[in-house]
């Protein structure tokens, strides 16, 4: 059977960047289960924050990782829930909240980090063969952030009108 994606070429892209994450999300949640971590596949980079860190708060990880504010609070409490990360309130600022590892988690992170090590060769074994991959993806990203889709889009359509 044909990949209707793949014949898509460029109209299919986004489809299939969705398609590959979400590929790999649900891998690496079933790779999870299986082993009885409770964790979840997102959850390592705010582990790997917070222990470079040892504390930061919700708007200083949004900004290193640059998810939206949302994103990482939806994170953050189901770390919270598991007991992986503690807050408290800032002394300075009320509205703060300073994040930590609990001693939980300080207990299970060498286990986690060989899974983390063995999921990082998985994904150097993935791109072997692409060994650009991550400058050229880097330089995508950089275009993207400099002008996004809708602007790049409603310039085309303008120039398309204008060449008419």
């Amino acid at each position: 059977m044909n990949d209707f994606l793949t014949e898509m070429e460029y109209v299919g892209l986004t489809s299939r960047l969705k398609r590959l994450s979400d590929s790999l999300l649900y891998s690496t949640k079933e790779l999870y289960k299986s082993e009885g971590l409770d964790i979840e596949p997102n959850w390592n980079l705010i582990f790997i924050l917070l222990q470079e860190n040892e504390t930061m708060t919700i708007t200083q990880i949004s900004e290193t990782l640059q998810f939206s504010h949302p994103a990482v609070v939806k994170i953050i409490n189901k770390m919270k829930k598991n007991g992986h990360v503690e807050t408290r309130t800032d002394t300075d600022d009320k509205r703060k909240q300073i994040l930590t590892l609990t001693e939980k988690a300080h207990k299970q992170l060498p286990v986690f980090e060989k899974y983390w090590t063995a999921g990082r060769q998985t994904v150097m074994d993935l791109l072997a063969d692409s060994p650009n991959f991550l400058e050229e993806f880097l330089k995508i990203e950089e275009k993207v952030n400099q002008s996004d889709y809708k602007e790049r889009t409603l310039k085309n359509l303008k120039n398309d009108e204008l060449s008419n």
